[in-house]
């Protein structure tokens, strides 16, 4: 990326693949300069393999002269903006945890949830989770003066990224994620926060997905390739997938290829795309949408952990059934009309608890273009693109029996002893709608 920036300046947007989008590996993500020249990803379902397909390395956009997003009512947006922006600023999750600890925030909570998976998905809780919490990376990048709170683009106010240096402060890794410290945490056992930044760093080199490529490691270390807890051989196996080994090129392909060629049945994927960082047998309304999101296993896609832990937005027990599958669906057609817009996911958290901002979100649009929608239209957008998305998997040749987590879910994980006990009727009866 700095090669790039040095050619074109740094008022060019950048899209670029590593190594593995070359190699068309298919855990490979598409990286994006952010505002201080690092490296973002648009990370699952092999993105930087398309480009690599193309024979594309990278793709420049220069907004010289460009016209910018054109807003037919500027005062009406610009009201409803900063209603919307004060709203996001007034709630606890998204105006004050993530600003403090980022998404991290969430190890020392899903622990104690016992939702935490761990060793490859066989337990729901880490001994080693506090080494690796939000707080002791807080503390730590501050120690190293780091930047504690940042933002992954101009403009955003939540700022629940940060920038990490080594103990020398010099710098790793920004946008240190939940999802990729649990990985190489928890489900890795492994405590050692300079490691899992070290392979950030590494991952962003090579241009891989963190969240397919932890869980493929989970099962590198399922099948005896190295130990549980070897952080230096887990950087080892990175290094190889950049230079394209055949093992490399293996667990570049992801966590079902992993489990393919080395007879491996416990494997977590869903749709072949591997489950982040919460078991679906102790939070079950992520289970429903990873079984049912049409990319499969996509946590994003119907984020449950609002309600079923946090308690924003109601309550829905995470170990029983009961609404389960409605919280899913409701998520899943809010979060299709969210990404619709182009905002951020963690927008929800505030939308949950005051339903003035869903009309905050319909006022800006309709003051962009000009419409006098209702929310309510607005938001029937996202259920006609999950049943097109739908259509899409049936024709491509995906059935219902897609939308199932592996069989090893049925077995009790610690410390609840919760199990996976949905039927296929019960999930499938999510898209009756």
């Amino acid at each position: 990326m700095k090669t790039l920036i040095k050619k074109h300046g740094d008022k060019i947007g950048i899209l670029s693949i590593g190594p593995a989008g070359e190699m068309c590996m298919t855990a490979a993500n598409i990286s994006v300069k952010d505002p201080d020249g690092n490296i973002r990803s648009h990370g699952r379902g092999g993105l930087g393999a398309v480009m690599g397909s193309k024979k594309i390395k990278y793709i420049t956009i220069d907004p010289a002269d460009g016209p910018g997003v054109q807003i037919v009512d500027q005062e009406k947006f610009k009201t409803a903006a900063r209603a919307f922006a004060k709203a996001l600023l007034a709630h606890p999750v998204s105006g004050e945890s993530l600003k403090l600890y980022g998404t991290n925030v969430l190890v020392n909570i899903m622990n104690e949830s016992g939702g935490l998976p761990t060793r490859n998905f066989r337990d729901g809780q880490f001994a080693g989770a506090n080494k690796i919490s939000g707080e002791t990376l807080r503390d730590t990048i501050i120690e190293r003066k780091g930047r504690p709170n940042h933002f992954c683009h101009a403009g955003c106010i939540i700022q629940c990224s940060q920038v990490y240096n080594d103990k020398d402060g010099n710098y790793v890794t920004s946008g240190f994620e939940f999802e990729t410290i649990w990985g190489f945490g928890a489900n890795c056992c492994i405590d050692d926060l300079d490691i899992i930044a070290e392979a950030d760093h590494i991952m962003d080199d090579i241009g891989i997905d963190s969240i397919e490529t932890v869980v493929a490691m989970g099962v590198v270390m399922e099948a005896g390739i190295i130990p549980f807890g070897d952080g230096p051989g887990a950087l080892r196996l990175l290094k190889e997938i950049g230079a394209g080994t055949p093992l490399g090129r293996t667990i570049g392909a992801g966590a079902g290829a992993v489990g393919r060629a080395h007879g491996i049945t416990r494997v977590p994927v869903v749709k072949n795309q591997g489950l982040s960082a919460y078991d679906p047998r102790a939070v079950k309304g992520m289970g429903i949408t990873y079984a049912t999101t049409t990319m499969g296993s996509d946590h994003t896609a119907g984020y449950c952990i609002p309600v079923n832990i946090l308690r924003v937005g109601g309550f829905v027990d995470p170990l029983k059934k009961e609404g389960q599958v409605e919280l899913s669906r409701r998520l899943q057609i809010g979060t299709a009309y969210l990404d619709s817009t182009g905002l951020c996911i963690f927008v929800g958290f505030a939308a949950l608890d005051n339903p003035a901002v869903a009309s905050l979100v319909a006022d800006m649009l309709n003051a962009k273009d000009g419409l006098n929608k209702t929310a309510e239209e607005w938001r029937a957008l996202g259920r006609k693109a999950l049943l097109i998305e739908h259509e899409f998997n049936l024709a491509a040749g995906f059935t219902n029996k897609d939308d199932r987590l592996p069989e090893f879910f049925k077995e009790p994980v610690p410390p609840h002893n919760a199990v996976w006990d949905f039927t296929g009727e019960e999930i499938d009866s999510f898209w009756n709608f």
